[in-house]
């Protein structure tokens, strides 16, 4: 049966694209600042907030969102406000994010099903709900380019000479770490908790090989993320395996052969 007549497909294939444009957008920044442990320290805290759902029988995407907005925005109050580390801050709360949520799970009689789904990806169980939240970030990416790309440009190079410049660092910050908790929530329905650190590093790593400017760093990386979700879905509905999963080792293929091309040349 043609998987372009499949209402579950056309959804996924729909949120994978919209997702995989603003991952991939923030995945240009996440390479150069060098966080990328900030993935899955995200994805980790998110899954206090999926237990916390499961708990509740509320979807978990409900609390989840919010969750993961809240942490993101305190790693970031902690980073500005500590002499701690970004790893270190992310490790210590994300690691208390998780033990929440064993304890949650531990008390809730029936859950290993919809666990699941979030631990390793379920894109193609996204409901109109899923699209709409994806349609909403992508919206806020999008705006987020046309106000704060130069400015998220300039601190990830300098930040010290931004400050010197007397740019709005911290709020830039609290606005990029919002947005992209929330794309996270969001990505552990499509790739899962344990991928999803690396969904949102690999496009970029693999774009910055190939990138002489970080503007076309951000756009390669950008399309690297979309085309490799789009081939992945694609296969995934044919050899019936894992989306998720599928994608990751697609991007990782593609990010050695770009490395074996680029020493080469």
């Amino acid at each position: 049966m043609d998987m372009f007549a499949q209402d579950f497909f056309i959804r996924a294939l729909f949120v994978g694209i919209l997702i995989g444009i603003s991952s991939s957008y923030f995945s240009a920044f996440v390479v150069q600042r060098k966080l990328s442990f900030i993935g899955s320290g995200l994805s980790h805290a998110a899954f206090g907030g999926v237990a916390l759902g499961l708990f509740l029988n509320i979807e978990p995407l409900y609390i989840a969102l919010p969750f993961t907005l809240i942490v993101s925005l305190f790693i970031f109050y902690l980073n500005n406000k500590t002499d701690l580390s970004t790893d270190t801050i992310i490790g210590v709360v994300f690691s208390f994010a998780v033990a929440i949520g064993i304890i949650l799970l531990a008390l809730k009689d029936s859950y290993s099903q919809d666990a699941y789904a979030y631990l390793f990806g379920s894109i193609l169980t996204v409901s109109n709900f899923d699209i709409m939240v994806s349609a909403i970030l992508l919206i806020l990416t999008i705006i987020s380019f046309i106000l704060y790309w130069e400015r998220w440009a300039y601190a990830t190079f300098d930040i010290e000479l931004a400050r010197a410049e007397l740019l709005p660092v911290d709020m830039d910050n609290y606005i990029f770490a919002g947005i992209l908790g929330l794309i996270i929530a969001l990505a552990i329905k499509i790739i899962g908790i344990i991928l999803i650190s690396a969904f949102l590093v690999i496009p970029g790593a693999t774009s910055k090989l190939i990138s002489g400017t970080f503007i076309k760093l951000t756009i390669n990386s950008i399309i690297i993320g979309v085309s490799t979700i789009v081939v992945g879905l694609i296969l995934s509905y044919y050899l019936d395996i894992p989306s998720g999963a599928l994608i990751i080792i697609i991007q990782s293929i593609l990010f050695l052969f770009v490395t074996i091309i680029s020493k080469l040349k």
